[in-house]
């Protein structure tokens, strides 16, 4: 008998908060049913499978990774809304390390109805959005996409999991990368 209230969504929001606890990596169903106060056998009244949990995190890290940058970058454009992109980027990154991870590599299932299309497709348009600010040719836009992302999903993870160990404050390497994908990018017009 499933715990009275518990939801499929409960179930994914404490996969996702332990994940940022324990690691993407170390997820795992018992530990989940221990958060939730439920014994193993019963999370599977709500969920198929440890990998249904992962699309779960998966989704709702899009979405809030969506609606954050979405926020910080409302109104903005140029190096203002390039900035708002990176520091909300890497603020999720460093407060949900997990549930990121959940992102990386997660599959469409290649139908209209995917829930994790609409978020990727929004946070790709806000991407862009950035990008055509600086007026980056509709031909290129695939290349520009990926290298911002490369830049921000690096340093976010990288510092995320205590990559920045020599001297220098990361927040001024942050900062300078910032300024240096700016210029680059006015070069490029």
């Amino acid at each position: 008998m499933p715990r009275a209230g518990l939801t499929k969504a409960d179930v994914v929001r404490a996969g996702a908060e332990l994940a940022d606890d324990v690691g993407y990596g170390n997820l795992a169903m018992a530990p989940l049913a221990d958060k939730l106060g439920v014994r193993t056998p019963s999370l599977y009244k709500h969920v198929a499978n440890l990998a249904d949990v992962q699309r779960g995190i998966a989704v709702l890290a899009l979405t809030e990774l969506d609606r954050q940058i979405r926020d910080a970058m409302h109104g903005l454009s140029g190096a203002d809304a390039l900035a708002a992109f990176a520091c909300a980027f890497r603020a999720y990154v460093m407060a949900h390390p997990g549930r990121y991870t959940a992102t990386i590599g997660a599959e469409f299932i290649g139908t209209d109805d995917d829930p994790l299309l609409e978020p990727s497709v929004r946070l790709l348009d806000s991407m862009a959005a950035v990008l055509r600010g600086y007026h980056i040719p509709e031909a290129e836009m695939d290349h520009a996409l990926r290298a911002l992302r490369c830049a921000f999903h690096g340093f976010a993870s990288l510092q995320a999991s205590g990559g920045f160990q020599w001297t220098g404050d990361p927040e001024v390497s942050f900062e300078w990368m910032i300024d240096f994908i700016d210029r680059g990018l006015r070069a490029g017009r």
